[in-house]
């Protein structure tokens, strides 16, 4: 049987010292080891399979180097899973690894649950939701280093350091792309009401036709809901019976459910997608936006890179990292949303 490699052989590998490897493995490198080491230290122990022993260190540090995850919904649900699996590839790379609980909507788990993980001496807790909303922080988050991910703390003085996505300047980018391709009459199907996302949308909406000197037409923004089938019932009103001078040119929608169904009302109607009308999306979500005929025109949610933030912000609060101070003092980060350009946008047609 092939010996189990140690942190001794990585440093012989990478010609660095013993210590090095210990810094970088156990996320202590920035500071302390030159990149260049950095990056010989992980590939050496990528090559030799090497990984930190997970109870030496917890013994050595006085830590579980256990993250506990209470989510509202996300690992039932098909959206926004990517949050949580940008947070464990933190704590994986970082010598942590991730329990994870489903509260199924249920806020009267919330408290139960992180009692649960508290019990089993996680160092750290996050709080990820589906979709951006208010959040009644457990008061249980408060004993030990928390994050929000996805949601953020509803009272008036937040306690918590929360990572949300860019909506405003996601809707102004949107927006923006529409205009450069000469449009000027833009529909936006904005979502729900209620929801936080839909205002702040529609604020970026507002802010790229402002500085473009153009006016907004109340008529063309409508709160729509989220479905396919809204989707295509606000196409159809503003579509059908109207002539192609008092039509608009694209259609903006809050996410890509929305999109699918004014795709079908356009096919309804005989309109192609983009020559009469351009669509937008908002989601970049998976097997619909890119498998969509035309593909769609999106607004990539930054779901990944929201997991990887808030768990970064939430060890280096644990590891008392350099900088974390000031994360904490600073309770919001904003990751900014991607536009991701397909078939379904094309230039304003001619009226």
């Amino acid at each position: 049987m092939n010996r189990k490699a140690t942190a001794l052989d990585v440093a012989k590998r990478a010609g660095v010292s013993r210590s090095a490897v210990s810094l970088v493995l156990n996320g202590r490198g920035d500071g302390n080891v030159a990149k260049e080491s950095q990056d010989r230290i992980r590939l050496a122990a990528q090559e030799l399979k090497y990984s930190p022993n997970a109870i030496a260190l917890s013994l050595r540090n006085q830590r579980s180097r256990v993250i506990g995850i209470v989510s509202d919904e996300v690992v039932v649900s098909p959206f926004d899973g990517n949050i949580i699996g940008g947070a464990d590839d933190v704590a994986r790379s970082r010598g942590f690894v991730t329990v994870v609980m489903d509260t199924e909507r249920d806020a009267a788990r919330d408290a139960s649950a992180i009692e649960t993980l508290l019990d089993r001496q996680v160092d750290g807790l996050m709080y990820v939701t589906v979709g951006l909303k208010p959040l009644d922080v457990p008061h249980g988050m408060l004993r030990v280093p928390s994050v929000l991910a996805n949601c953020y703390d509803s009272s008036p003085k937040p306690q918590l350091h929360h990572v949300i996505p860019d909506e405003i300047t996601g809707g102004r980018d949107a927006t923006e792309h529409l205009l450069q391709l000469g449009h000027r009459d833009i529909a936006l199907l904005a979502g729900a009401e209620g929801s936080p996302a839909a205002p702040l949308r529609v604020e970026g909406y507002r802010d790229a036709y402002a500085a473009a000197g153009l006016s907004v037409r109340a008529d063309r923004i409508t709160m729509a809901g989220w479905d396919i089938d809204a989707g295509f019932h606000g196409a159809m009103k503003l579509l059908d019976g109207v002539s192609p001078a008092e039509r608009p040119t694209a259609i903006m929608c809050a996410n890509d459910r929305l999109a699918i169904g004014v795709a079908l009302a356009a096919a309804r109607l005989g309109l192609s997608i983009p020559a009469d009308l351009s669509v937008m999306g908002y989601d970049d979500e998976a097997r619909i936006a890119d498998t969509m005929v035309p593909a769609l025109t999106t607004m990539a949610l930054p779901l990944r890179e929201i997991g990887r933030a808030a768990m970064t912000t939430l060890l280096d609060t644990i590891e008392g990292v350099s900088g974390a101070d000031t994360a904490e003092t600073n309770v919001e980060t904003m990751v900014p949303c991607r536009l991701v350009i397909r078939e379904s946008t094309g230039p304003a047609p001619t009226r």
